[in-house]
């Protein structure tokens, strides 16, 4: 069914009132901070970060490693006249390590959005989000109003577009990160909803998702971006989805219990979770969207997936870093932002086959995991690995380690950067000229907490346990960001 803006936004609904942090959690979170320094990982970035050089550390670095790694996430949620109250909600920064002749250049800007630039002429964090409540000073007409462009980046095209899950690309320099304007694929679908979480063939066609309750925009793009097709579907549930998966010729739509039960904000409470639904799998052909099947699965939470494949006999396969429920969005993440310690069980490594007599089952590997990766010109297609952070426990709030898990073995090789370093996910990136999949670095940041600045780590995808083979250091801090791409 062809989608319009106005059928597929329909209404939204007013408030909740937000969790209270008591005079003890406040307390407990400080003596935290004190002995660890861990509210870097949140903390503000006053500004955008002009270029700059780092400085090789440790290592040598390889012949011919050249691009260009871009990295979004938050990186203010405070402000004199009223703060964010989720770690999802900060105003996005874009991050741009260039790579080139062995040095690495550092620029960040704050995507120039226009909840921004409401909030800070109030002085105030006015923006309704995942976890915030709006201030009665915001003045919201549209989805684009209140979008960070925080969470993802991806280059489409000549083009670098910052992705939020509730609203337009933001389009952006790709060189100097100066803001271009919001990206609308047709005029009629003006600030429509665009996850973060694209899934991007081999030859560059990209396929997306717009959710709103059971109903959903299947987005389909040209290589350069250009709108193919935008069709509406319904969901099986209203479940909270933020990522998906595909393969050559499926859609993959992972559905958690975690369901849209009320309309209310902020989002987080607006879902409840309902574990005697189960989690389903929508299986769509992308081909004729009409053609769809549904499979059972045990309850289980989830952010995010990997690419998924599938077999000669029609069996697909896909990674997902599996929670036992959703307390995380809904509370875990605002306590981050507070300095708070996790008191929930991590995610868990856990593949999900789906075989052709309509069964689905989940083979868990007990490994702590999030964020899953694989080598992007494998996407929908066959492949062994699957690269994830790990290394998070009860009491730590975010991943200190890299892994490498080989669905071909079953095991799973990782190497940890110490309790002094949040760890962000980890990109593939094939060595020159290399076509096999464990020919490949590994490329992402950490804070390093210790010396209070960031850090750039290139790993060997076979020899991960060995850690890195160079890092850089920045001679700045910047804070947990969430995702990103190398071009």
């Amino acid at each position: 069914m062809n989608v319009s803006r106005r059928m597929f936004l329909g209404s939204s609904a007013a408030a909740a009132a937000a969790a209270v942090l008591t005079p003890d959690v406040v307390k407990a979170a400080s003596a935290l901070q004190q002995a660890q320094n861990w509210e870097l990982a949140t903390a503000d970035v006053a500004g955008d970060i002009s270029p700059r050089m780092l400085e090789l550390v440790h290592g040598r670095v390889p012949a011919g490693l050249k691009g260009t790694l871009y990295r979004n996430g938050p990186a203010q949620f405070r402000r004199p006249g009223g703060s964010a109250q989720h770690w999802f909600d900060g105003d996005g920064m874009i991050r741009r390590w260039h790579i080139e002749d062995g040095q690495v250049q550092l620029t960040a800007r704050f995507a120039d959005t226009r909840k921004r630039r409401q909030e800070e002429a109030a002085g105030a964090m006015l923006m309704p989000g995942f976890g915030t409540l709006a201030d009665p000073r915001a003045r919201i007409g549209s989805p684009d109003d209140v979008n960070p462009a925080n969470t993802s980046v991806h280059k489409v095209g000549d083009k670098l577009w910052a992705l939020w899950e509730a609203g337009s690309p933001l389009e952006m320099d790709p060189v100097t990160l100066e803001t271009r304007d919001y990206v609308t694929l047709r005029p009629d679908l003006k600030a429509m909803p665009f996850l973060a979480h694209p899934r991007i063939e081999p030859d560059g066609t990209m396929w997306n998702l717009g959710l709103n309750g059971r109903g959903a925009i299947v987005w389909r793009l040209a290589p350069g971006g250009s709108l193919v097709a935008a069709d509406v579907i319904e969901l099986p549930t209203a479940s909270y989805i933020h990522d998906f998966s595909a393969t050559a010729r499926h859609l993959v739509i992972l559905l958690q219990p975690w369901v849209h039960s009320r309309n209310t904000l902020p989002l987080s409470q607006a879902f409840e979770w309902k574990p005697e639904l189960g989690s389903k799998v929508l299986v769509i052909d992308k081909d004729e969207l009409s053609k769809r099947r549904v499979f059972e699965l045990p309850p289980m939470g989830f952010f995010h997936v990997g690419d998924a494949w599938e077999d000669a006999d029609g069996t697909i396969r896909f990674d997902v870093a599996a929670h036992s429920d959703m307390d995380f969005a809904a509370r875990g993440a605002s306590e981050i932002l507070h300095g708070v310690p996790l008191d929930e069980e991590p995610a868990e490594l856990t593949l999900v086959v789906l075989t052709p007599d309509g069964r689905g089952r989940l083979e868990r590997t007990g490994m702590i995991a999030e964020f899953p990766r694989s080598d992007p010109r494998r996407a929908g297609l066959e492949r062994r690995f699957c690269i994830h952070t790990t290394g998070t426990r009860k009491g730590t709030p975010l991943a200190s380690a890299i892994g490498v898990t080989d669905w071909k073995s079953g095991r799973t090789r990782s190497f940890n950067f110490g309790s002094e370093h949040v760890t962000d996910e980890m990109v593939y990136v094939p060595k020159p000229g290399a076509t096999a999949e464990e020919d490949a670095w590994l490329i992402g940041p950490s804070v390093n907490l210790k010396a209070g600045v960031s850090e750039l780590h290139l790993l060997d995808l076979a020899r991960i346990e060995d850690g890195p083979v160079c890092t850089w250091r920045a001679d700045v801090a910047l804070p947990a960001a969430f995702h990103g791409n190398w071009v």
